[in-house]
């Protein structure tokens, strides 16, 4: 038959298809703290930026659920995978259209004083150049992020419903069980990705390493983060290929055990393709019964419960992919690619092998739709149990003067006025923080040690300061966070393939592509889209100095790590309880409605009939 008409040869290209793309996916999601500094984006903004593929997605999920059982299949998935790598191109457009990264004490051939120490205010001013020009950067990010949305829309429903048609049925929920370990080992690729690739200087394509004078641990370094969307890009679009020449169908796959015995002949039982459902409906009729149909679809309650069980594992993972990077770098004081590591080497590598171990869970136990639920609500159950310990992981209170430590001498120590878009951060030797070398009083500059600082230690002895952020006491707590979050992590993920299959199990065959379609669709419109800004937003309260450029806010330099914590960490809780409710109330509905107890108690009920007619038939031949 041919390579290209080997369902096993089409999982292959799908996996590394998803691989390609949701490294896309993870890898802006990695350097989100990154662009925020680079750009100046606030968390919410970057919550935009992040669901905003989700967009198009939703648009064109309807057409999809019309088109999933009339078009070419593969080829239309090949399509989309290229315009998802133009897409990828154009989001790395903003570094190559903006000028160098400037940040303060940024050295440049206009001027040569440092924007850390005393400077005349009055006498600055606003690049109206410079400012149009970061202005156009978040159109275009968000353009990029729509096109990538649009050309995934068939991937991974058209993918999964052309597995499950001709895959063997013993067989399919261990496809879909790698396909599903493939949606994390993507983004784990990207994270890792921009571990490597954020410890290059931004601007290292146009300068040399002499003039490049920022260290990796500066709050103000800027990884190279538009690389890695070069690289993705590029790897996108040859994993695209292989989809034009797969064939619309193709012979169901043969079981080994689909055998019978004839003489010393064994002869092999062939399914038939799966045929394609009627297409007797137009495009303007169907859209006008697309709300009737999902309507119907959603009447199922099996159906309804386990994807809002789904959509919020979903919100959750979506707030926790776009945010848990920058909670590590701010919380534990680590470097951006540090805390790409952590995740892309940790945590989803082990939610990956949870993902792994539901489907061979669910394959070898030959698992019911009720056993599946009980197996999801168990793993959910134990994933809430190891989050609750997370929201105690509560780091000391840093000191960072005029922001959460106001003295009365702050006011009047500094001799000179100070540029409130500065932001160097430097530590006084009395364990307080300040936002630059002028706000700590410093006059002098030794190789980035100053000296005669007069808002350090008591007005009466000036003591001194040295460059970056101080320390926060609190990297002894991030072994036993990685610990329970990954635990975390892993339980939650043993639901992530019987709860696909519960789905695929109970509603009809004409209607699976369909119910993969409202399924993706509600994903995208309660979880994907909505609960990055919701995250964001969040974190934006617990900001207490928000960075400033042109009179206007930027990224945010300090946040209350108390209120990070809890708001960050509760959201992450909350959606785990909400899945544990629906997982819980579908295994309720399927226990009341189980045909085998009804037999049972129907055969109970005809067994006491046949015994009172067998004591009659007997009293009436004693007499």
């Amino acid at each position: 038959m041919g390579l290209f008409h080997n369902i096993k040869f089409f999982v292959l290209c799908h996996g590394m298809l998803q691989l390609a793309q949701l490294l896309v996916s993870g890898y802006l999601k990695g350097s989100i703290s990154t662009i925020e500094r680079r750009y100046g984006l606030s968390s919410q903004k970057s919550g935009i930026l992040a669901s905003f593929n989700e967009v198009g997605n939703t648009v064109l999920i309807v057409f999809v659920s019309y088109f999933g059982s009339r078009v070419h299949r593969p080829r239309c998935i090949g399509i989309g995978a290229i315009i998802a790598s133009m897409a990828a191109f154009l989001i790395s457009l903003p570094h190559f259209i903006s000028g160098k990264y400037e940040y303060t004490d940024f050295k440049n051939s206009t001027t040569k004083q440092s924007s850390g120490f005393c400077q005349d205010t009055s006498s600055q001013t606003c690049s109206e150049i410079k400012s149009h020009a970061n202005n156009a950067v978040f159109p275009i990010l968000l353009l990029g992020q729509l096109l990538l949305g649009i050309g995934g829309v068939p991937i991974q429903p058209f993918g999964i419903s052309y597995i499950d048609d001709y895959a063997n049925k013993r067989n399919s929920p261990f496809y879909l069980g790698i396909l599903f370990a493939v949606t994390v080992i993507g983004p784990a690729v990207g994270y890792l990705l921009g571990s490597v690739l954020l410890r290059l200087y931004v601007d290292f394509d146009t300068m040399s390493p002499a003039e490049i004078v920022l260290k990796r641990d500066d709050p103000r370094w800027v990884g190279a983060w538009w690389l890695g969307f070069l690289l993705a890009g590029t790897l996108l679009f040859l994993t695209s290929l292989p989809y034009l020449f797969f064939p619309r169908s193709m012979i169901t796959e043969v079981h080994e055990e689909a055998t019978t015995e004839c003489g010393d002949k064994k002869l092999k039982e062939k399914k038939e393709p799966v045929s394609d459902t009627p297409r007797d409906l137009s495009l303007l009729q169907f859209l006008k019964k697309f709300p009737y149909i999902m309507l119907r679809t959603l009447r199922n309650p099996i159906y309804l419960l386990v994807v809002l069980a789904q959509v919020n594992l979903a919100a959750m993972v979506a707030g926790l992919s776009t945010f848990m990077p920058k909670y590590i770098e701010r919380h534990f004081a680590q470097t951006a690619a540090f805390s790409n590591l952590m995740i892309g080497g940790v945590n989803l590598p082990i939610a990956m092998l949870g993902i792994m171990a539901g489907g061979m869970i669910l394959r070898r136990f030959n698992l019911s739709v009720k056993a599946s639920a009980i197996m999801c609500s168990s793993a959910v159950l134990l994933s809430v149990i190891f989050a609750l310990p997370l929201l105690f992981f509560s780091c000391p209170r840093q000191k960072i003067a005029r922001v959460n430590h106001n003295e009365s001498y702050y006011q009047n120590c500094m001799a000179c006025p100070c540029s409130e878009e500065a932001f160097n951060p430097v530590c006084g030797s009395d364990g307080v923080e300040f936002r630059s070398p002028c706000y700590a009083g410093c006059k002098t500059d030794t190789l980035q040690n100053y000296t005669d600082c007069a808002c350090v230690g008591p007005p009466s002895s000036p003591g001194h300061a040295k460059l970056g952020p101080c320390a926060n006491n609190c990297s002894h707590l991030l072994i036993p966070f990685m610990i329970f979050s990954t635990l975390t992590c892993v339980l939650g993920s043993l639901s992530q393939t019987p709860s696909f299959m519960m789905i695929l199990r109970t509603v009809k065959t004409e209607d699976k592509s369909f119910a993969l379609g409202i399924q993706f669709m509600l994903f995208r419109v309660l979880a994907f889209l909505p609960a990055p800004i919701l995250y964001g937003s969040a974190i934006d309260t617990t900001c207490i100095l928000w960075g400033k450029k042109c009179k206007k806010n930027t990224s945010c330099h300090y946040y209350n790590l108390d209120y990070f914590r809890q708001r960050f960490l509760g959201l992450m809780t909350f959606f785990l309880f909400g899945a544990l409710v629906f997982f819980f109330l579908s295994y309720l509905v399927l226990r009341r409605n189980d045909p085998g107890q009804q037999n049972k108690s129907e055969q109970r009920q005809s067994n006491g009939t046949i015994e009172k007619k067998e004591m009659k038939e007997s009293k009436s031949e004693i007499y």
